[in-house]
């Protein structure tokens, strides 16, 4: 983090201490709308080590355990928000989020990520705002910067992460993680919504040519127990070239068994045009598995397998990926997680680092802390 990042982040902490000390009886009341923003929080650090023992001291085509036997500090992220729930209603949600893994692979270019620096140790992950129409049961408009629609693995917070620490190769090659734009969200009944967005493109804070991408998803719960997700995405994404087009479609069905176990599959197929060094069309392909299960109220067990099918222009390899992860997770308190991963990844080519060689597979595991308020 430079210098002046590391300033701003002190004069954020020292306005949120102000915000927090006990006002005497006598002074100035305060603002009403201090009454209606939350303030949320997540914390999570984690020691990642791999068994090839690679010299770059890194882990091969990995999202956020990138770095390879040390202890990090992934993420602090801080969440203030004013929810818009009803007709009428305006609200905001600013997600600033610091640390030394997730900000690094999540800033959106041309914000916090330039080509001369690269990414900061900071990062705004989203910052929108809301207000809801009055058509309906209510159309709800976000302007402004916000986290993707599609996959289903998320960066995480801490009003949502992952069963498993480590993301998944569709997460980190075969869709976008953020969007600067303008997007509407309508419930048509209680079984379905629908949401549509104009951005910028996939992860870019400042458009890196003149066209614009447009995203679209489905929602549908079928039945208390089963959810499908329809999502989909379309514009041209290369650096000064409007005219060749990037496509991802996107499906994510998941099945719960009340409260005790929980089945997920993740489909992905993206394409782009003359995205190949010869000219030929780009495609990539996956499909990701997962299971959970409550093996008691603080005691879980999740289990992912993925292939993952690249021409080369996503992972610069043309290649098939395999991974399988198992998880065990154990709550300790209602805000502190203790998690591991245990976890073996394989390619149909020589990509993975081996000491100073290269291999066909990389086996790791890491420890993880997570705690939310």
């Amino acid at each position: 983090m430079t210098r002046s990042w590391m300033r701003r982040a002190a004069w954020l902490w020292a306005l949120l201490a102000c915000a927090a000390v006990p006002r005497p009886a006598h002074a100035q009341t305060l603002p009403t709308w201090l009454d209606e923003v939350t303030l949320n929080g997540f914390l999570e650090g984690s020691y990642s080590y791999n068994f090839n023992r690679p010299a770059s001291g890194l882990n091969g085509y990995r999202v956020f355990d990138f770095d390879d036997n040390t202890f990090k500090l992934d993420v602090f992220e801080l969440v203030a928000q004013k929810p818009a729930l009803h007709p009428r209603d305006s609200g905001f949600r600013v997600d600033l989020a610091l640390g030394s893994s997730i900000p690094r692979a999540t800033a959106a270019v041309g914000l916090f990520h330039n080509s001369v620096t690269g990414p900061e140790d900071i990062d705004l992950q989203q910052a929108y705002a809301s207000w809801v129409a009055p058509l309906g049961t209510g159309l709800k408009l976000d302007f402004g910067k916000y986290v993707s629609h599609l996959g289903y693995e998320v960066i995480q917070g801490y009003d949502g992460w992952n069963d498993n620490v480590t993301r998944s190769f569709l997460f980190g090659y075969a869709i976008p993680h953020t969007h600067v734009g303008a997007r509407a969200t309508y419930a048509i009944s209680e079984r379905i919504s629908v949401m549509g967005m104009l951005a910028n493109g996939w992860d870019v804070a400042r458009d890196n040519n003149r066209g614009k991408s447009f995203g679209a998803q489905v929602a549908l719960t079928v039945s208390p127990t089963l959810t499908v997700y329809l999502n989909g995405i379309r514009g041209p994404e290369m650096d000064a070239n409007d005219s060749d087009q990037r496509t991802l479609f996107d499906a994510v069905v998941i099945v719960k068994g009340g409260s005790r176990w929980t089945l997920v599959a993740n489909a992905d197929r993206g394409s782009e045009q003359n995205g190949l060094p010869s000219g030929e069309n780009a495609v990539w392909s996956g499909i990701a598995g997962y299971a959970r299960f409550s093996v008691t109220p603080i005691f879980a067990l999740s289990l992912r397998g993925e292939s993952f099918d690249d021409s080369g222009v996503r992972t610069g390899v043309d290649q098939t990926l395999r991974e399988v992860t198992l998880t065990p997770e154990l709550r300790l308190t209602p805000s502190l997680m203790i998690r591991a991963d245990a976890r073996f990844d394989h390619s149909s080519r020589e990509i993975f680092e081996k000491n100073s060689a290269f291999v066909q597979d990389q086996s790791t595991v890491l420890f993880d802390v997570l705690y939310s308020f």
